[in-house]
Parts: C-alpha cells; sequence; structure tokens
C-alpha cells in the first residue's frame, strides 16, 4: 500500500537512471576529504523515487567499489525497498586499471567472485573502457589490455557493458570490432559526447548510447544528441557528476526547477546541494532531449524507458 500511494503521488513518467555513482562521499555529507552535513544518501533516494525514478544502475569503477555498492543495492537504498529497485555494474575503470597489475588473475577473479554472489543485481560489466584524457593516472597500453580483458567477464556471464570512452575512439572501436563474436548483448557508452560519427559508428555494432549533463554543454554536443535515433539512447545522471549548469547550451530547455537548493555547508535534511547532481534531475536530461528534438518529452521518456528496459532487464520484457 505504501509504495502505491508514493507512486500516486508522484509523476507517471518514469526513469530508468543507468549510471549513478551512489558511493560517492558526497552523500555520506563529504566534500574533498572536509564534512559538511550528515549523511543524507536516504533523502537522496527518496527524492528521486518521488520524480520518477524506477531502477537506478548503481556505477562500480574498481574491486573496492564492490562491497559499498552492495551494501546499499542489497538494502535498496537503506530502508527504502518499498520504494525502487536498485542494481550495480561490477568493473574496472580505464584510471584505475594500475590495480590489475600486481595480480592480474587475482584481480580478475576477485571481478568475477563479486559477479558470482551478486548474480540478481549486477545487470553489466564496467564502468570498463579508455580513457586518453587523462593518462596520467593510468598508461595506456595497460588500460587497453585490461579494457580487452574486462570483455571476456561478459562473455563469462552474459551480460552487457557499460562502457566509458575518452579522446580514444580509434582504439576503443577496434577492441569493441575484434570482440563482437563473444558479446552478444553489446553495451552502453555513456556519458556519451563524441561525434555523429562515432554514434553511427557504435549503434552500426549495437551499442547504445548514454546521455546525461555532459553529453549536453556546447552547441555541437546538442547537434550531435539530436541526431541520434532515439530507439538507441538511454537517459543517465552519473550524479554526483554531470549536473546540467546554467552555462550550459541545453540549460535554455531545463524546465524542472528545485525549490531547495542550498550551499553544502547551509543543507538542510530537503535541500539539494549546488553543485552535487542527484537521479532525480534526470528529468531535466528528458527535458533537453526533448528539447532538441523537437518531441514530446513523455513520448521519449517511454522509448528509453523501454530500451533500458530490453538491455539490462530483458527478463522484465519478456514477462510483461
Amino acid at each position: 500500500m505504501k509504495r502505491l500511494l508514493l507512486r500516486n503521488l508522484c509523476s507517471m513518467t518514469k526513469f530508468i537512471d543507468i549510471g549513478a555513482n551512489l558511493t560517492d562521499p558526497m552523500y555520506q555529507g563529504i566534500y574533498n576529504g572536509s564534512t559538511k552535513h550528515e549523511p543524507d544518501l536516504c533523502r537522496v533516494l527518496q527524492r528521486s523515487w518521488t520524480g520518477g525514478l524506477d531502477k537506478i544502475i548503481v556505477t562500480v569503477g574498481t574491486l573496492s567499489d564492490c562491497e559499498p555498492t552492495f551494501d546499499i543495492v542489497q538494502n535498496d537504498g537503506e530502508g527504502f525497498e518499498y520504494l525502487f529497485e536498485l542494481f550495480a555494474t561490477v568493473g574496472c575503470h580505464p584510471t584505475r586499471c594500475g590495480e590489475f597489475v600486481p595480480d592480474p588473475e587475482g584481480y580478475f577473479a576477485s571481478l568475477c567472485s563479486q559477479i558470482e554472489e551478486h548474480l540478481d543485481k549486477v545487470v553489466a560489466v564496467g564502468e570498463c573502457g579508455l580513457d586518453y584524457d587523462r593518462l596520467q593516472f593510468c598508461e595506456k597500453d595497460i588500460q587497453l589490455k585490461y579494457f580487452e580483458k574486462q570483455l571476456e567477464l561478459a562473455a563469462k556471464y552474459d551480460l552487457p557493458l557499460f562502457l566509458h570512452c575518452r579522446n580514444a575512439h580509434d582504439d576503443f572501436i577496434d577492441i569493441l570490432q575484434r570482440n563482437l563474436d563473444k558479446l552478444p548483448k553489446r553495451g552502453v557508452v555513456h556519458t556519451f559526447d563524441g561525434t555523429v560519427e562515432a554514434a553511427e559508428t557504435l549503434i552500426a555494432h549495437g551499442f547504445s548510447i548514454g546521455i546525461n549533463g555532459c553529453s549536453l554543454k556546447t552547441e555541437e554536443n546538442l547537434s550531435v544528441a539530436a541526431q541520434i535515433p532515439d530507439e538507441w539512447i538511454m537517459v543517465e545522471t552519473d550524479s554526483p557528476w554531470c549536473e546540467i549548469r546554467p552555462s550550459h547550451a541545453g540549460s535554455k530547455y531545463v524546465k524542472s526547477k528545485y525549490p531547495t537548493v542550498k550551499k553544502k555547508e547551509k543543507w538542510e535534511p530537503n535541500s539539494l546541494i549546488a553543485g552535487r547532481c542527484e537521479p532525480v534531475m534526470i528529468s531535466q536530461v528528458l527535458e533537453v532531449l526533448a528539447g532538441i528534438k523537437g518531441k514530446p518529452a513523455d513520448e521519449l521518456a517511454d522509448q528509453y524507458y523501454k530500451n533500458t528496459l530490453k538491455m539490462f532487464f530483458p527478463k522484465q520484457v519478456a514477462n510483461s
């Protein structure tokens, strides 16, 4: 009854946030190592539900992320199990692939163990890929080797990929092309900010495109996003990052306003934090896409929801 009551009070538009970093210290009130307010993840999740979130996929970027992620996911949000469903990815971000080096087989085996222990909650392998913008964190050869290694996880567990690509399109596509036969479920390239040609190449190989605030910063970004076919788009926040800021080109299409936004030092229990993105802000991503495509937001929301179910929750599609 409580679940039904709350659903009736919120928007009928349903969302799945395919990428949220809910283990980030900001949701514990910690910013750059300094505590500014009490932990408020429960309140963040409450706002997510009332804003139309049906599911959230929590991003894992390193083996050490797994334990805190599954603490959240298995509790469905620290007491909010009646509200919505939380799931997770398992993988190693390209900037963290150096963690493989001391014991490659041991690290890989540990990733396998995390997937096997949480099969009911793991819906993708990732966040994995290539990032040539931040080679100071992990050199190119290491990224290449252990990105391709992680594709074995997708093959072994029959999971789609949650992918990251920054300034590395040619190598990224080369690796994916070599391994297409072992990747029947393909995956999604999240926080896409590439060219139309890059998007077309990915789509031609069966990969979807994840759009969030960082995908909608410039007029060029908007032009690219407007040309991506709706049946290949999924929406995300990448929270607590990638909010749509007033300086971003996409902001002119944003309609949703939040009544209480405070600086972190002025936090109140029901306030959003200036500069900290939350899953509830996914509605703004939808509004920008609706604006640049000239289509009804509800129509797009339904399409993106179906796209996400098809890739990450096929059993739900089969049973519907």
